[in-house]
């Protein structure tokens, strides 16, 4: 039925275990620089924003008042970072 032309079937496992492969060192650091770049951003306009915004979230009805908010920013800066350093190394 095959012919020793035709390519093996292989399996789906030995497919990912041969499929490896390895970024540039520019590819790391623009993308490591990216994630970074962009929570330290976040970080600095998102805490801008609150502190601009914070009279209106005061006496807003809302149950989210500034350190929850604070809080947000935070933990959104801080996961862009860390995929950051985690993109250098990895």
């Amino acid at each position: 039925m095959f012919s020793s032309s035709e390519p093996e079937i292989v399996s789906a496992k030995q497919a990912m275990k041969e499929d490896q492969w390895d970024d540039c060192m520019s590819c790391r650091v623009t993308g490591s620089a990216a994630f970074v770049g962009l929570g330290v951003y976040s970080y600095y306009t998102g805490m801008n924003n609150l502190r601009k915004q914070e009279k209106a979230i005061m006496q807003g009805a809302t149950k989210y008042k500034m350190g929850s908010r604070r809080l947000g920013i935070a933990s959104i800066s801080a996961s862009l970072v860390g995929l950051g350093i985690w993109r250098a190394f990895n």
